[in-house]
């Protein structure tokens, strides 16, 4: 039985093409906020990462009112990297808002997140935004769309979608183009007529699926999700269906529902809605709230496994400790366990090395979010360069390889051809618009990846755009160059002079800055040649009471290369490590003793 008074919905997006900014629209709009109420642009975006980077990490979701109906608004993020979150969220809802930037298209992570949905068979809502783009191609992206969905096997119900265009930034809806729309009041009225409400019953056994978990330091674990069948009330026993049992008699201390950003405790709730229960020990993503006889359990969510993993040290260099505050095995460890409770695209194990877990996820940039996330809580830790999970199929060792799309100027076409073909690339797709930019299309094994990105932007000149998407498995390729230069490695214990640093200008690229404390093993810059070289990077300038004719010359030292926590991770070789924490993010060797580094190479 469909229930009217529910809509359910996602919205689907590339980064950055808005879909942040029309839920703060659809908020504003629908009455959530108050008309004298501060608001800061892109509330769905709570995380400080995530307004940094500019990109949804985490699936969140928010409830607005329409003509009595509660329509319930699930952000989910563009990366593929996130795709777990993205899986969960489709378990939520009935229909998605597919939104599109009106100049650059359907891209790659929106290719991923639409794949997912169309295997679900939830109706698609087209909304073309930023229409008032001076490069505006809107009929050409409608097209691109189109194509996009016969690539996906979309049957004709799907195809026959609907097409809104929004100023998201204004919050005005148009269903033609040229129509006197100066709201939101079109979107509002297509979500009532073409999502249909959740297929529930209240008289049924209770049924709430959890899709995620949340904390709070009054109520402790809360478990978030859609009950898709029967009612659930305070003050009574229920069934908590696990993957490996099932736990009888549990008693919820809260039952929330969404209003607006913010929950609302209630003494009941009815089948369709979004909803969230506290007090339950143990619960996990997956796992069933169902009546206390005859429970029924619905299925559980499954998730892409993960294709990338790094091993996370206990920090153990000789600035340990100096720097953090949760620096030990049992602190990694406990935080890693509370990380893969709420993330389930996460998984990690302990090694035969107590100090060491290995992490799998699904992408660099997954597992750069966790890290940063750990350093900005107190951690202090050391990471390994990522390595791609193989898996054997008929007696043969499989990769993952990446579908890799690159929007670049003409003149650059050579140079990033060739370096994905040495990563062992193969182009599958060409196209010229014709406007000076052209769209490349290769299949690469994900380990070819690692380490190219910033490689690319320095080759494009910051020009060129990447994006990435899971294809699948296919044969061990070989072996892959990467890093072509060596590494300045620091031979002592010290402070940098400025006196070192001059003379090493002709040697390579500096990380560091003057006046940086160093340790013994430390990499301090990039060589311009393919070897390791250790230097002094502490020596001083001998003083003597001969004057010299050139000792007044001011020499300017060349400022050194920055490196972000992403570039560092990409840096690295086979033999060395990041070392992160609150403070500070350095680059070092395993081995920081010079003389067993240069027996273990002979060897």
């Amino acid at each position: 039985m469909r229930k009217e008074n529910f809509r359910n919905i996602a919205i689907i997006a590339h980064v950055d093409h808005g879909k942040t900014t029309l839920v703060d629209a659809m908020l504003k709009q629908s009455g959530t906020f108050h008309e004298h109420q501060a608001v800061v642009e892109r509330v769905m975006d709570s995380m400080d990462l995530e307004r940094e980077r500019g990109i949804t990490i985490m699936a969140k979701n928010t409830a607005i009112f329409y003509k009595g109906v509660k329509i319930n608004i699930v952000d989910t993020p563009g990366h593929a990297d996130f795709g777990g979150e993205v899986e969960r969220s489709l378990n939520l809802v009935d229909g998605v808002l597919l939104l599109v930037d009106a100049s650059e298209g359907p891209l790659p992570q929106t290719r991923f997140v639409v794949k997912k949905a169309l295997a679900k068979k939830l109706p698609v809502i087209l909304i073309i935004n930023k229409i008032d783009r001076q490069d505006a191609r809107i009929q050409e992206v409608i097209n691109e769309v189109y194509d996009l969905f016969i690539d996906l096997d979309a049957n004709d119900e799907q195809i026959e979608f609907p097409i809104l265009y929004t100023n998201s930034k204004k919050g005005i809806a148009h269903i033609d183009l040229n129509d006197d729309s100066e709201n939101l009041k079109p979107l509002f009225e297509t979500i009532l007529s073409q999502i249909p409400g959740p297929e529930s019953d209240d008289n049924e056994v209770p049924q709430f699926l959890v899709t995620n978990l949340d904390y709070d330091s009054y109520v402790g674990q809360i478990a978030v999700g859609r009950l898709s069948n029967g009612t659930l009330e305070m003050n009574k026993n229920y069934t908590l269906c696990g993957e490996f049992k099932n736990t009888t008699n549990v008693k919820f201390s809260a039952i929330y529902t969404f209003i607006g950003l913010s929950k609302k405790q209630v003494e009941k709730v009815e089948a369709g809605d979004i909803i969230a229960i506290a007090g339950v020990e143990d619960i996990k993503i997956g796992d069933t709230i169902s009546a206390l006889e005859e429970p029924k359990a619905l299925p559980r969510i499954k998730v892409d496994e993960p294709t990338v993993s790094m091993i996370f040290y206990v920090n153990d260099s000789p600035f340990a400790g100096k720097e953090g505050k949760f620096l030990t095995s049992r602190h990694l460890k406990a935080r890693l366990e509370r990380e893969v409770k709420g993330n389930v695209s996460l998984q990690f194990k302990q090694l035969e090395r107590t100090d060491a877990f290995e992490v799998m996820g699904r992408g660099e940039l997954q597992m750069a979010v966790l890290i940063e996330t750990m350093r900005r809580e107190g951690y202090e830790m050391m990471v390994s360069k990522p390595r791609v999970i193989t898996k054997e199929i008929n007696g043969q060792i499989h990769e993952p390889v990446e579908r890799v799309y690159i929007d670049l100027p003409e003149e650059y076409i050579g140079i990033i051809t060739e370096k994905i073909s040495q990563r062992k690339g193969v182009m599958v797709n060409l196209m010229n618009s014709g406007s000076g930019r052209s769209d490349l299309e290769f299949l690469i094994p994900a380990r070819g990846l690692i380490g190219f990105r910033s490689q690319f932007l320095t080759d494009t000149k910051g020009a060129g755009v990447i994006n990435t998407w899971f294809e699948g498995y296919e044969p061990w390729f070989g072996d892959i160059p990467h890093r072509s230069k060596g590494a300045i490695i620091a031979d002592r214990n010290g402070k940098v002079t400025n006196y070192a640093c001059i003379a090493m200008a002709d040697r390579g690229e500096l990380f560091v800055s003057a006046g940086t404390d160093v340790y013994i093993g430390m990499i301090v810059g990039e060589r311009n040649k393919a070897l390791d070289l250790d230097v002094n990077i502490t020596k001083e300038k001998k003083l003597t009471n001969m004057r010299s004719s050139t000792s007044e010359i001011t020499v300017t030292v060349r400022p050194p290369r920055p490196m972000s926590l992403d570039q560092t991770i990409e840096f690295i070789a086979e033999d060395e490590l990041v070392e992160i924490t609150p403070v500070n993010i350095r680059l070092r060797k395993m081995e920081l003793d010079p003389n067993k580094r240069k027996i273990k190479t002979r060897s």
